[in-house]
């Protein structure tokens, strides 16, 4: 018997504590099979700060959140047992402790993480204690920037490079790994040279528009296989109508509507975590954006607990 939302009937969504969806937090069930945690991390931004306030506006714009998916057809908080697992601390003057304490925590918690940012930094400790419990991982990485670029300021971790240190470290298995929704100016050609060495594949925004959502569905699917898949989302993938409230805006980006079903098609893969981040609500209008990423992250939960019906 699972633990779901506050009963929206008897306490009125505005009301009450903004965990994700009004879920109880991890201390108050007995074993998660899915947690939702935020890092309010943003010191490696190269652009606008602010996505350390993403966690708690994602959470207040999750308030609207009804317990029934009708697109995937599951109830994900009957399904599983999914808590809000809190935030974890990080240091935010030194990025290099901040991403030693994020793996640790990460790794602490009992359950597959979908981890709300706070910028794309994160997702490297995120994804080592992902490749500890499943060896290396095949990636869809959901971005209007490459972010395998070496360095910025002659600094190795930045949310520009988290990927390419994941490849590095050997965390990433990179027969199956791609991003999703590129688009805008490069350094240079070399940029893409660069990335597809490293193993990516690339679909861009452009390719979604003209090839259309089944294919890109198919092709992302057949890339990642049956490997274990981490899903990493940076809301700057859609564009700026639909997620003003980021970093670093991208003109031509993915609908939320797209993004939402290219999610939704990876129904049956072998999800092992995720992470939405980005998210910097000083930006934002009528919380466009949380809106737009507390969806994403309801599908990302939605597709982890279809996963615990099937065992």
């Amino acid at each position: 018997m699972t633990i779901g939302p506050v009963d929206s009937s008897k306490v009125p969504r505005f009301a009450g504590p903004a965990t994700f969806a009004r879920l109880p937090r991890l201390d108050q069930v007995e074993q998660a099979d899915v947690a939702v945690v935020g890092v309010p991390f943003d010191a490696g931004v190269s652009y606008r700060p602010g996505a350390r306030f993403g966690p708690a506006a994602v959470r207040e714009a999750s308030r609207l959140l009804r317990p029934y998916h009708p697109a995937l057809d599951v109830s994900p908080f009957e399904q599983a047992q999914v808590a809000d697992a809190g935030d974890i601390a990080a240091n935010p003057f030194d990025v290099g402790a901040a991403i030693e304490a994020i793996e640790g925590a990460a790794e602490g918690i009992d359950a597959k993480l979908v981890t709300i940012g706070g910028d794309h930094t994160i997702a490297l400790p995120l994804l080592r204690a992902a490749a500890r419990k499943h060896g290396p991982v095949a990636l869809l990485h959901f971005d209007a920037h490459l972010d395998t670029w070496d360095t910025y300021f002659g600094a190795e971790y930045t949310h520009g490079t988290p990927f390419r240190r994941a490849v590095e470290e050997g965390l990433l298995d990179t027969e199956g790994v791609s991003h999703v929704g590129i688009r805008g100016p490069l350094y240079g050609k070399k940029d893409l040279e660069d990335d597809r060495r490293l193993g990516f594949g690339i679909l861009t925004a452009a390719d979604v528009l003209r090839r259309g959502l089944d294919e890109v569905i198919d092709v992302l699917r057949q890339r990642v296989g049956d490997r274990p898949l981490y899903v990493s989302v940076d809301i700057d993938v859609l564009d700026p109508a639909h997620a003003p409230g980021t970093g670093t805006p991208e003109a031509g980006g993915l609908t939320s509507r797209e993004l939402l079903e290219i999610l939704r098609g990876l129904a049956g893969c072998n999800l092992v975590g995720a992470d939405v981040v980005e998210v910097a609500p000083a930006y934002d209008h009528a919380e466009i954006t949380s809106i737009a990423a507390s969806h994403v992250a309801y599908d990302l939960v939605s597709l982890l607990a279809m996963q615990e019906k099937r065992t």
